[in-house]
This record gives structure tokens, C-alpha cells and sequence, in this order.
């Protein structure tokens, strides 16, 4: 069977050279978990911090697995990211397509050609499909592995179903390298010949992603360091079709705690999921890229990142080999900062959906300012607003607070006073709420807190607020405020 070998001089040609390529290479199979976040990030970083090239790559080999949908996921998270990719399916590119399922015929092309070199071979043996996924094979039993090419090939011609492996050397030992774990050898004795074109033609992944990566030039791979088993393979192949060996970058994976990996299965979160518990982008990113590195030289000390000061202080020389455990209270604490760290323009912005789901009649803008300090996710927000709209049923226990020298005998004095003076306020703002408040405090000679704590209960109906007593009244208006005074009062002679 003559191969048309002008077809791979022209693949050849295509291969763009002289920059740092990487790709991001997800399978559509559901969502986009914090491993696969944190591949994305590191493989973005790797080129940008080159001046290289970044390619969104759709794996979708695994036809059974695929999920309506989530080829959208990924594309709104880089999106969200701000992870431009500038070669991919929809922005095109010198090497595309970018679709794994719409290269299944480069890939057929490419197994023979590594049949007609002698590192591959047609198998006709009844296997299952999961043993063909999977690549557990116990080469010695395979009598199709010294099959003459010209009867294989016969009984292919004739419509005998069959899968093609990959032919490993029977002796002797393969080392690769890795950015990360350094060089690993490893005996070719315990490597199986894994399928590569499966039955109904299609690649499986270890044979698509080599074919692919080579084809589109890619000069740093990363993946998780579950697939250090599958390198020396990888290797094999590409020495096979006589290909430059790019560097492998395994990363060490992402834990629940010292013995679980995260998974979706055990309720861990994926980006979406941690996006609608109330973590911010930015935060997530710069939680993740801890995840298994850390900044050197004079940054060493440093943890909050940008997406720029990410580009400029990745190196590949500080990622670690051990595996990182998901600490989610750490993942708060950045996002808190992250808050603080906004101006209050910004801050509304992404607070104003949480402030009006707790409170329909209120105004963001002036409820935005109280919250800023004082919450570290965006899904605290609603129960700290809720009581503006509707003031909850409160136990007159809440009155008594030792630090305010206060009591439900206190309280009730001190709101019978402040009902007569915040009705007599004419124009209501917070300057005049807090000088008729700091003035009867004077006059009734108490300290203010002692005053300011029962007028905060009352307004609220809550012990811990966003704001104070001043801002509290301010935001709720003059009449709504005397109305909760009184029926504070209420409370406390009932």
C-alpha cells in the first residue's frame, strides 16, 4: 500500500517554527475543574511569558464522553480568564483545523506512515473496547505483531475489522524528560503496545495529541503527572516518525487533602462552581497558579498577582513536584484582599446582583460602601442587606451588650430619646443623623456607644450589620427609621 508522501511534506511545511508554542488541549466532557484551570493558566503563562503563541486545541476523540454544552464552558472560562488563545477553532490559525474530530483523517495517514517505519502494526484480535481505550494489552500473546505487512494489509483490503498498535521495542530502555521531575527512564519490557487508531477509526488521545502536537509545532507540552507513564510511549512515537522531542512539563496534581485528589464526584468545585459561591476571577487565577508554584528571587515572598505579574514572574523553574492540597479558607482570604483591593466604582459593580438580590428596594450605591470591608465573598451579600427591605422578628435579648453598657432597660430609654430627636432632624443625612445622636448622648450623659447600640438594634433587628447605627438609618430614610425605633419599643415594654 504506497503512501502519498508529498501529503506529509505539506503537513510538514505548515509547522510554524521560531517561537514558543503551547496548547491548551481540554476534552469537552463537563465542566472545567481546577486541575484543568490551572493547565490552562500554566500553558498560557509558559507562552506569554516567551512572547509565544497560545492554542485553544478541542480533544473530543472520546465520542462517548462528550457533553452537550461544554465546549462552551470552555470558551466562557478562558474568555472570563482573559486566557486569549491566538490560534484555536473559532479564531482559525496556519494549522487548523483545531478540532480533533475534524482531523480523523490526518490521524489514519499518520498510523500507516508509522507502520511502514516499523513502529506500528494491524491488529486483528477480539478485543474489548475498553481494553483498546485503556491499552492493556499483553504484547507477548499478540500473534498479529509479526504478521507480514503485505498479509496484514491483505486482510484490511478484504474488510477485517482492526485496530493499530503501536510497535514497542522488546528490549532495551527509554528515558524522556521532564521540565519538572528531570529524566526518567524507563525499561520498554514493561510498556504495552497501545492501540492507536481504534476500530471505528478514530485516534485514541495518546496517538492524536503526539500527532498533533508535533503538526502544530508545539514546543512545550503540559499536562498532569498522570501521564508520566504514558511519556516514555510519547517518546517512542516520536522517534518513530523521526520528530524533535518537545519538553514535557508534568504537574503534580491538585489534592482535596493528603490522600484524595479533587474530583467532581466528591462534591469538590469546579471555576463555575466557585465562581457562584462568590469568588472573583482574579482571585481564583492567582489562588491557582499557587497551586503547585511559587514565585523565586526577590518575588519569593510575594503571593497577590495580576494576571501580568503572573507573565512576568513564571518560571518553570519554580514548579513543584509535590502535589498541592486545595485549602478553600486560603482561596477566602485572597478574595477578601481581592475585594478590599477594588475601588469603590468597581466594588458596586460586582456587587450590585448580590445587593439586590437580599434587598429589591434599596440603593446599591449607598449600601455598596458598608459592605466593602466587611465581606470576603459575594454570596455573603444578600443575608447582610436582607433586614433594608424587611425588618426580621428579633429577640430583645440582642438589646443587652456589656461593652455598650447596655440592656433591654437601657435600650428602651435610650430609643424612647431617639425616636423625639431623630424626628425633629429636617434634612436626613448622616451628618445630621450622627450630630442630633452625638448631642443627645452628651446631653443625656452616656457614652455614645451606649446610645448607638439599642438605635442599630432596633434599625436592623440584627446584632452584626454592615455599617453603623448612623448609616443604617440613613439608608433606610427618616420614617422607616422612627418606625423600627417604636417597634423596638414596643418589643421592650411587651
Amino acid at each position: 500500500m504506497e503512501l502519498d508522501m508529498k501529503y506529509f511534506e505539506e503537513m510538514e511545511a505548515k509547522i510554524p517554527h521560531g517561537k514558543v508554542r503551547t496548547r491548551f488541549a481540554p476534552s469537552p466532557t463537563g465542566y472545567m475543574h481546577v486541575g484543568n484551570l490551572r493547565t490552562a493558566l500554566y500553558t498560557w503563562l509558559i507562552a506569554r511569558h516567551a512572547g509565544g503563541t497560545f492554542i485553544l486545541r478541542i480533544e473530543d476523540t472520546d465520542q462517548g464522553r462528550l457533553v452537550e454544552g461544554a465546549t462552551d464552558v470552555i470558551y466562557r472560562t478562558l474568555t472570563e480568564c482573559k486566557l486569549d488563545h491566538d490560534e484555536g477553532p473559532d479564531v482559525g490559525g496556519p494549522v487548523a483545523p483545531y478540532i480533533q474530530s475534524e482531523r480523523r483523517d490526518t490521524y489514519g495517514k499518520y498510523a500507516k506512515l508509522l507502520i511502514q517505519k516499523g513502529h506500528a502494526y494491524y491488529c486483528f484480535c477480539e478485543k474489548t473496547e475498553s481494553e483498546e481505550d485503556s491499552g492493556e494489552f499483553n504484547r507477548a500473546a499478540d500473534p498479529c505483531r509479526d504478521l507480514p505487512l503485505e498479509q496484514a494489509e491483505a486482510r484490511v483490503a478484504a474488510g477485517e475489522p482492526y485496530v493499530i498498535r503501536q510497535k514497542i521495542p522488546q528490549e532495551g530502555s527509554t528515558t524522556f524528560h521532564d521540565a519538572i521531575f528531570g529524566d526518567i527512564t524507563v525499561e520498554n519490557k514493561t510498556l504495552d503496545d497501545q492501540v492507536l487508531i481504534k476500530r471505528d477509526g478514530m485516534p485514541t488521545y495518546n496517538f492524536a495529541n503526539v500527532v498533533d502536537d508535533h503538526l502544530m509545532g508545539i514546543t512545550h507540552v503540559v499536562r498532569g503527572s498522570e501521564y508520566l507513564s504514558s511519556a516514555p510511549k510519547y517518546n517512542l512515537l516520536y522517534q518513530g516518525f523521526g520528530w524533535e522531542i518537545p519538553t514535557y512539563v508534568h504537574c503534580s496534581p491538585v489534592m482535596r487533602d493528603a490522600q484524595n485528589k479533587m474530583s467532581k464526584r466528591h462534591g469538590d468545585p469546579s471555576y463555575e462552581d466557585l465562581k457562584a459561591q462568590g469568588y472573583l476571577t482574579e482571585a481564583i487565577l492567582n489562588y491557582v497558579a499557587l497551586l503547585g508554584w511559587s514565585p523565586r528571587g526577590e518575588l519569593a515572598e510575594q503571593e497577590i498577582f495580576d494576571l501580568k505579574g503572573l507573565v512576568d514572574a513564571f518560571d518553570l523553574g519554580g514548579v513543584s513536584k509535590s502535589p498541592a492540597i486545595f485549602d478553600i479558607d486560603k482561596l477566602t482570604h485572597f478574595n477578601a484582599l481581592y475585594l478590599r483591593a477594588m475601588t469603590p466604582e468597581q466594588f458596586l459593580a460586582v456587587a450590585e446582583p448580590y445587593i439586590k438580590q437580599g434587598c429589591k428596594n434599596c440603593d446599591p450605591a449607598l449600601i455598596a460602601p458598608l459592605l466593602q470591608a466587611r465581606c470576603e465573598k459575594l454570596t455573603e451579600i444578600p443575608e447582610k442587606v436582607d433586614f433594608f427591605d424587611q425588618l426580621p422578628d428579633y429577640d430583645i435579648g440582642l438589646f443587652n451588650n456589656k461593652k455598650s453598657k447596655c440592656n433591654p432597660d437601657v435600650a428602651q430609654e435610650m430609643l424612647s430619646a431617639a425616636v423625639t430627636v431623630l424626628g425633629a432632624v429636617h434634612t436626613w443625612n448622616e451628618w445630621n443623623i450622627k450630630e442630633v445622636l452625638s448631642g443627645l448622648a452628651e446631653g443625656i450623659d452616656v457614652k455614645l456607644a451606649t446610645l448607638m447600640w439599642p438605635v442599630r438594634i432596633a434599625a436592623a433587628g440584627k446584632a452584626v450589620t454592615p455599617g453603623g447605627a448612623v448609616e443604617i438609618c440613613h439608608i433606610l430614610g427618616q420614617e422607616e427609621t422612627i418606625r423600627r425605633l417604636k417597634i423596638g419599643l414596643e418589643k421592650l415594654k411587651g
